[in-house]
Order: C-alpha cells, then sequence, then structure tokens
C-alpha cells in the first residue's frame, strides 16, 4: 500500500460522504457535496500525479483509480437523477456506460489479461463531467443538453479504450 492507492481508496470513501450531504437538509448542502466532489478530483490529480513521479505505479492502483472515478461518478448522476436534475435517459446511458466499462475492467484482470492505463480521452472524460456536475447541479439552463455532449465524447472514450486494450491482449 502506497500513498497514492490510500488517495485512491480515500476518494472511495468520499461516495459515502458526497450522498450523504446532497441529500441532506444541511443548509448549503448542495455547495458541500459539491466541495466534496472537487475534493475527490483534487486527490484523482494528485495520486496519478505522486504515482508517476515517483514510480509507485501498481497494477492495484492502474485497477482502483478508474474504478473510484467510475463509482463516484455514478454516485453523482445518481443523485441527480433522484433530485430531478437530470433524464432517466441520461442517467440510463451513463450507467450503461459505466457500468459495462467496470464490468469489462474486472473480466479483464480476473483473466489475467493486461488492462490498459487511463488514456488522455478518458481523463478529458473524467475532466469534462467534473465541469459540467456544477452546471447540472445548479440546474443551469443547457446543462442537460452539455451533459449529453459529455457522455457522448464518454462512448467515444470507451471504443477507443476497448480497442487499446484488445490489441493490447491479442499478442
Amino acid at each position: 500500500m502506497n500513498l497514492p492507492n490510500l488517495l485512491t481508496i480515500f476518494r472511495i470513501v468520499l461516495i459515502p460522504l458526497y450522498l450523504y450531504v446532497f441529500f441532506s437538509e444541511f443548509p448549503y448542502h448542495v455547495e458541500i457535496a459539491l466541495g466534496i466532489l472537487i475534493l475527490a478530483g483534487v486527490t484523482d490529480i494528485a495520486d496519478g500525479y505522486i504515482a508517476r513521479k515517483h514510480k509507485l505505479v501498481t497494477t492495484i492502483g492502474m485497477m482502483l483509480d478508474p474504478l473510484a472515478d467510475k463509482l463516484m461518478m455514478l454516485a453523482v448522476i445518481a443523485s441527480l437523477f433522484l433530485t430531478d436534475r437530470i433524464s432517466v435517459w441520461a442517467a440510463l446511458f451513463f450507467f450503461v456506460r459505466d457500468l459495462a466499462m467496470i464490468v469489462t475492467g474486472a473480466i479483464y484482470h480476473f483473466r489475467g489479461k493486461k488492462t490498459v492505463p487511463a488514456n488522455a480521452y478518458g481523463k478529458l472524460t473524467t475532466v469534462l463531467l467534473y465541469l459540467v456536475i456544477p452546471l447540472v447541479m445548479y440546474r443551469y439552463e443547457y446543462s442537460e443538453a452539455i451533459l449529453w455532449s459529455v457522455i457522448a465524447f464518454s462512448f467515444i472514450a470507451s471504443a477507443i479504450y476497448l480497442a487499446k486494450a484488445r490489441l493490447l491482449n491479442r499478442v
């Protein structure tokens, strides 16, 4: 266990905290939940930077890091759907895509196949989601249309990721 992996585990622990705060009746609960989400984003950046800079990249980290991202985003999308901030269709497309990526990653891992580290498209998808979520949380007029464009981009990023995984494991 190293610092980047601990930061990843910390991100996973932030998920129930985010949900608790988001659905609470605290004053400024949306702002506090958004702060928790931003903290998760900062720790995501920090763990990747530390892992690469200090050569602390591990197989478990390569699996847990994207899993932590996906679980957090699934929790956020669920919270936005349950509070009528996004449509059922946006939530379903997002859930299907992320659950497919989680299941595919697990299958590759448990079959002893090589996993592809996060690529620029996946990282850009995550950044775009972090940018659009505040718009959705505060019900900005065009937020769902912007979210749909990010969801479409995420499917493209997933297709690229899966193609690389297949090529990597063909050898």
